[in-house]
């Protein structure tokens, strides 16, 4: 009689086998020759390594041969298939289970919550957690945390922090759910408020941690809080892994620090094709486009095969920097080299890199030749904006015609119209677009602006005036935009709305979000420092040609991170070039 447990012949067998689905088969057949086919344990180790193999049709087969499944064999499919996201499966198995009369586990409770989660099923979420009151797993710590994370993932913040509030003991994992919630719906304030108060509570971050508030960092501009994370997890001696060193590019190269990004990509042992195409990207924000494209050579040369992200992401910097011979040819490399078909992203990024340049018949030949069929609003978009920066006003409108066709409810695009109809003196067309924006509810994106000072982050709308040091912040900034007029500015006023007066433009102008938050940066930070900005629009013309003057009569730095790419401003230039 073969020995039971684990250090018996088959159980060996199965463990030599492994997670292939092939040796699997054999020793399963084994199994069956020499009787032990009914085995419960060698029968629930083979479905769990089954799983691993990422074969669920053999698990499924496997499973409706047992003629009595017990509780542990339930609850051992239910994890492994929730781990290895055969999502769905495990809410079967789950539903299999109840109905044989077995009580869920509290790790039967975290997979299948799991599993809701990755499913965004919200409904059998909220009955699931039902049954965990039901059962009694209401105030177990692992379930709690499943649900946090569950219900963050399902854009429920409100009941994911009630839950997480309520927590009478918080591990790790749970406040990692919390912040990664806020993070990845938009809200990397609350993120990072929350990563605070955790370190005021001295819960010790791990690695996960500090991926989630980098990316958190990434999104603010909070260069100040990525610093610390980087120095804590030198401090800590924790594994900058492929994950947590492509944290840290990003973060710096979105904090517009690109050489920093690039010191910790040169330190990385591991590097693959996500860090390549992070540090690429980096290059390409801050309009470096040449090192993006010798980056990307060196790439190749280093064997790593590019993907469509990674092709995105040079494309882009081609576009940024006017490498337009480059991006034709890195283009057509996608087909011939890699056989990568060009999908939507490459399109825009071609358009995109022809418009700026000035070629606008060859962007407009492009979208009618190699699109041909129904191309996406992005690439008109892309195209309407190469006509308002060099001011084909003709064209402009055919393309936002196109637009508004496959788009009709998109506010931008009826204020794109406006202001190209604007500056070619069409005034009565500029009344129509606006009259149909009224008519549709149609509303402007609220431009807003981000500084950091001390850590804490501010946020700044155009003509703000919610913060307690208002009065000392408009009075300052008005010293500077007279200064800055002394010093030869004028505001361009032409591209504020048309139909007021001219006093009136410029008032608008004047108080501009950015402006704002660098006016409130100069007064709380040390004379030399470098002020940061992040901006959720592109930035307007005006407030271009205001931060090249007010670098000049601050003589400091200022680094503004717009929707589209990043400003360098130092000394009356700025690294664009004007080439944006």
């Amino acid at each position: 009689m073969e020995q039971k447990g684990h250090h018996s012949p088959s159980y060996q067998a199965l463990i030599k086998a492994g997670p292939r689905l092939k040796p699997l088969q054999q020793v399963q057949a084994r199994l069956v020759v020499s009787g032990f086919g009914r085995s419960r344990s060698l029968l629930t180790k083979l479905l769990s390594l089954a799983c691993a193999a990422g074969s669920i049709a053999y698990v499924r087969r496997l499973f409706f041969f047992i003629p009595n499944p017990d509780a542990f064999l339930f609850d051992t499919l239910i994890k492994q298939t929730s781990k290895f996201s055969f999502s769905i499966d495990s809410l079967l198995f789950y539903r299999r289970m109840i109905l044989s009369k077995f009580s869920p586990s509290n790790y039967t409770f975290t997979a299948v919550i799991k599993s809701c989660a990755d499913l965004s099923a919200l409904k059998l979420g909220r009955v699931i957690h039902t049954h965990v009151f039901v059962r009694g797993y209401g105030l177990d710590v692992h379930v709690q945390a499943a649900l946090v994370s569950f219900y963050a993932k399902s854009c429920n913040l409100s009941v994911a922090r009630k839950l997480f509030d309520k927590m009478p003991e918080k591990t790790v994992v749970s406040w990692n759910s919390m912040i990664s919630g806020y993070e990845q719906n938009g809200f990397a304030k609350e993120a990072t408020g929350l990563f605070y108060l955790m370190r005021d509570l001295s819960v010790k971050p791990d690695s996960t941690t500090c991926v989630i508030v980098l990316s958190a960092c990434a999104q603010l501009g909070a260069i100040g809080l990525g610093r610390w994370v980087h120095e804590y997890i030198v401090a800590q001696a924790l594994d900058v892994n492929v994950v947590l060193g492509t944290s840290l590019i990003n973060m710096y190269a979105r904090c517009g620090q690109v050489g920093k990004a690039r010191e910790v990509f040169d330190s990385m042992t591991e590097i693959n094709v996500v860090a390549w195409t992070a540090m690429i990207s980096g290059y390409g924000m801050h309009g470096y486009g040449t090192q993006a494209v010798e980056l990307f050579h060196q790439m190749r040369v280093h064997g790593r095969r590019p993907n469509s992200v990674t092709f995105v992401a040079v494309l882009s910097a081609c576009a940024h920097a006017g490498l337009v011979h480059e991006g034709r040819q890195i283009f057509k490399s996608m087909r011939q080299e890699y056989g990568l078909m060009p999908v939507v992203e490459h399109h825009v990024c071609m358009v995109d890199m022809f418009g700026r340049a000035g070629l606008l018949n060859e962007a407009y030949v492009f979208i009618k030749e190699v699109i041909r069929e129904r191309p996406a609003p992005a690439v008109w978009t892309a195209m309407l904006g190469a006509c308002k920066m060099h001011k084909n006003f003709d064209m402009g409108v055919e393309v936002a015609e196109h637009l508004l066709s496959v788009e009709p409810e998109n506010p931008g695009h009826y204020v794109m119209l406006s202001n190209i109809y604007a500056l070619a003196g069409r005034m009565d067309h500029v009344e129509m677009v606006r009259n149909i924006m009224i008519r549709k509810s149609l509303k402007k994106q609220v431009g807003y602006s981000t500084i950091e000072v001390d850590q804490r982050t501010y946020l700044f709308s155009m003509g703000d005036k919610s913060h307690p040091d208002t009065h000392e912040i408009f009075q300052y900034l008005d010293e500077l935009m007279s200064r800055c007029r002394e010093a030869g500015y004028v505001p361009e006023s032409e591209w504020v709305m048309h139909e007021v007066e001219e006093e009136e433009r410029e008032y608008a102008l004047r108080y501009h979000s950015e402006k704002l938050a660098i006016a409130f940066g100069l007064l709380r930070s040390s004379h030399g420092m470098t002020i940061r900005i992040v901006k959720n629009l592109r930035m307007c013309e005006d407030c271009h040609s205001a931060i090249k003057f007010i670098s000049v009569i601050t003589n400091r730095e200022i680094i503004v991170r717009d929707k589209l790419r990043f400003h360098h401003f130092k000394g009356g230039s700025c690294s664009c070039l004007d080439y944006w």
